[in-house]
């Protein structure tokens, strides 16, 4: 009798001094910005919401910044170690003089419904009329581009002006009011236009080439000085994209989406089929998304043709995740197969 209530006091003393060494273990804090709201930003959120962020040792600050050149702004300050941004926004801040590094690209394909207002009915309707934008230089101006040269339509000899008006609710309700004639919206928002008999003038899936919307940009320095947090981080926002993407978990995402996009119950199940076909599953550094940018970035300022692309991308942190296996048993573990 007496062993065995020694025993169970040292085996509690342990478990006791085990946990307690645990709950006292800090976490890094690392502020985060990102300069989108949409669908493919939920796996951002679920990281902090389902704790894969404190998981991976982080205390996240997660910043929404109104346009991709204010997060760029951010990181060059060093009051950001993390953006969410797109290849645009950071080939135009390396061409200006900075040194950041693409690290993971959760998104590498267009996700943008092009939309107009009823009167618009062709895309040479297009000429003359006000595109709404977040910001001139994100990936929402750049998406924009792309539809443009897909559709054979130049920006200056089309006379076609671009308005920046805020983030995409506010796009989408300026094309319905009038103050914009078009806009590039992520399904759950161009649905509520297509619905009430807007024009849509280009889906999403018709614009193959590949981007860099979604993607992890770091300070090189802090990469250099810091890759376990990186890839700390990495491996929190793999963990909630996984989560994100299994069928069980679903209800549990489309509540994050009403709650973050303010939408509806049939709005946000548009935004969980645009977050199933807009991700990436393994986010690797999208090269031929970059070189896609720069090759239209280029002819605006020849400065960012002079960029090496291949330079700006760091996948060793992605590799070593998915050689290890950590990608395949996330994912396993999530009851989602990547084969």
């Amino acid at each position: 009798m007496f062993w065995s209530k020694f025993i169970s006091y040292v085996v509690g003393a342990w478990l006791l001094f085990v946990s307690t060494s645990f709950a006292a273990t800090p976490l890094t804090k690392v502020v985060l910005g990102y300069a989108a709201i949409n669908a493919r930003v939920v796996p951002l959120w679920i990281a902090e919401e389902q704790g894969f962020l404190a998981r991976n040792g982080l205390q996240a600050e997660q910043v929404y910044m109104r346009g991709a050149p204010l997060l760029v702004a951010g990181m060059a300050s060093g009051d950001l170690q993390f953006g969410r941004s797109g290849g645009s926004a950071t080939l135009a801040a390396i061409g200006a003089g900075h040194d950041f590094k693409i690290v993971a690209t959760f998104s590498s394909r267009n996700t943008y419904d092009l939309i107009a207002r009823p009167n618009i009915k062709r895309p040479e309707d297009m000429r003359g009329k006000k595109i709404a934008l977040n910001s001139i230089g994100g990936t929402g101006w750049m998406g924009v581009l792309f539809w443009l040269e897909h559709l054979g339509l130049d920006q200056t000899r089309d006379q076609i002006n671009m308005q920046v008006l805020g983030d995409q609710p506010i796009m989408m309700q300026a094309v319905e009011s009038g103050i914009a004639d078009i806009a590039a919206l992520d399904g759950v928002f161009s649905k509520v236009l297509r619905q009430k008999g807007f024009t849509v003038l280009g889906e999403a899936a018709n614009l193959p080439q590949r981007t860099v919307g979604q993607a992890m940009v770091v300070p090189t320095a802090f990469l250099s000085q810091r890759a376990d947090i990186v890839e700390a981080y990495l491996k929190a926002e793999i963990e909630a994209l996984a989560f994100s993407v299994a069928p069980k978990n679903k209800p549990t995402v489309i509540r994050t989406i009403i709650k973050r996009l303010k939408t509806t119950a049939a709005d946000a199940e548009e935004g969980y089929q645009d977050l199933l076909k807009g991700v990436d599953r393994k986010p690797f550094p999208s090269l031929d998304g970059l070189r896609n940018i720069q090759r239209m970035l280029k002819t605006r300022n020849p400065k960012i043709g002079e960029i090496k692309a291949e330079e700006v991308i760091d996948a060793r942190i992605m590799r070593k995740l998915d050689e290890s296996g950590f990608i395949d048993r996330t994912y396993a573990a999530q009851g989602v197969s990547l084969k």
